[in-house]
């Protein structure tokens, strides 16, 4: 079997951190429904300083199913561990799930873009019309707020930048590579920098319901947004920063 006939079309990543209540059921629902598209995929795991039983059951579930891969980051860090799963990723078209959405709704409208040619990059929206967001109104809140800066700050067009995406993977790559920040901002700096590059971006509305709270407290993810949102703006504005890894 040559080389191109065994890569996968879709790689779906996904940052995983302390999610030893959802993440087995939630893998072996996103690979059935996979299976039901007819999907040739490959399932990354990326495991970032959990600790609870994250990492035993991504091992586990690895060793049921070859098309599921997993690696572990030593420290809390969605951004660093989304990067990495981008980067070891093996299929044309690379999805970024969330273990607590599993949206293959969202899968099904994405790739039909990137197959047509319509975009390169696929922001799921949870803020532009025909969207349903059904988190707490205070994570609403705090999203629009959020966006809002990313227009006034960097110029952003669009309406949401954190959560489902899906991209070609060799248009994302060269924009990976110079993104500078991690954590939550990461998944704001792909989006910006591929937008100010020229790349092709479309947003879909998405419906968002989510399976479990948050991970990590909102009170306690603002001041690093707000550290990583400056050193981005002065990447960007002023040609500052160094890559944070």
């Amino acid at each position: 079997m040559s080389e191109s006939s065994a890569r996968p079309e879709v790689s779906v990543v996904i940052p995983v951190y302390n999610e030893e209540a959802i993440l087995r059921d939630s893998v072996h629902g996103l690979v059935r429904g996979l299976d039901a598209e007819g999907l040739s995929f490959e399932l990354w795991l990326a495991e970032n300083g959990s600790r609870d039983r994250t990492r035993e059951i991504a091992a586990e579930l690895a060793a049921l199913d070859p098309r599921v891969k997993w690696f572990s980051c030593p420290s809390p860090n969605y951004g660093a561990a989304l990067r990495m799963a981008i980067e070891q990723a093996a299929g044309e078209f690379v999805l970024c799930e969330e273990i607590d959405l599993c949206d293959l709704d969202f899968h099904r409208r994405a790739l039909a873009l990137l197959r047509a040619g319509t975009a390169d990059l696929v922001v799921g929206s949870k803020a532009m019309p025909g969207a349903h967001d059904r988190r707490p109104l205070g994570r609403r809140a705090a999203t629009r707020a959020y966006n809002g800066l990313l227009r006034v700050t960097l110029g952003y067009r669009g309406t949401d930048t954190h959560g489902l995406k899906a991209f070609r993977r060799a248009a994302l790559l060269p924009v990976v590579a110079r993104c500078i920040v991690g954590h939550d901002v990461f998944a704001s700096e792909l989006v910006i920098r591929a937008q100010r590059d020229g790349v092709p971006v479309t947003e879909i509305p998405v419906e968002l319901e989510e399976k479990r709270a948050p991970s990590i407290h909102l009170a306690r993810r603002v001041p690093r947004v707000l550290k990583n949102l400056a050193r981005l703006m002065a990447a960007i504005h002023l040609g500052r920063g160094a890559k944070e890894r």
